[in-house]
């Protein structure tokens, strides 16, 4: 005998079918879903930690920046405090030179001449005076120039002028003054180590 199925088998498979592509489309925007979620943590996650970097390193750089402003005003200082003293190393490196200017002047000074001004201009110097004769102004000028403090000596003019009843040469004269050379500072060594 023939079997004859009248139940509608056709309907049913596509009811089924349909029912498992809906279900895996279900499961497939669930997974979708849920990567996307995922994803977006992770993303959130590492945006928000190098947010987190970024305020860190932005208040350092400030920190940083205030130290840098510190350092610019502590070179400023440590530049004007260099200054001040190179000024006071150069006093007190020439504090001596007018006495001992003075002190070589009267020592080359030969008789029968009489100086009248001294002036000090930077490194050079300028002298007036009077002599009893001309040839007393060349032994200054020869006196000068042996001196290894003075250089260049220069006559400038010299003229006869009456002093009273006395006929003498008013001489002007210059020469540069040799700065005294900086002596050389020992170099500080440490002594020798004692054993224990």
């Amino acid at each position: 005998m023939i079997r004859i199925n009248l139940l509608p088998h056709r309907e049913l498979k596509r009811r089924a079918r349909q029912r498992h592509f809906y279900i895996q489309a279900g499961m497939t925007v669930g997974l979708g879903l849920l990567i996307v979620f995922f994803v977006h943590g992770i993303i959130s996650a590492r945006i928000s930690y190098q947010a987190e970097r970024n305020h860190f390193l932005e208040k350092e750089i400030a920190i940083l920046d205030t130290q840098i402003n510190e350092i610019k005003k502590l070179k400023e200082q440590i530049q004007v405090l260099l200054a001040r003293k190179r000024v006071v190393e150069a006093l007190q490196t020439n504090r001596s030179e007018t006495v001992h200017l003075l002190d070589q002047l009267v020592r080359q000074l030969p008789e029968g001449v009489y100086l009248k001004s001294v002036k000090e201009t930077g490194n050079k110097v300028d002298l007036t005076g009077y002599a009893q004769t001309n040839a007393r102004v060349s032994t200054l000028l020869r006196n000068l120039e042996s001196t290894p403090q003075f250089e260049s000596p220069n006559l400038v003019e010299i003229k006869t002028v009456i002093q009273g009843t006395n006929r003498l040469s008013e001489f002007n004269l210059n020469f540069i003054l040799a700065r005294a050379k900086e002596e050389t500072k020992p170099s500080l060594k440490p002594g020798p180590k004692h054993g224990a």
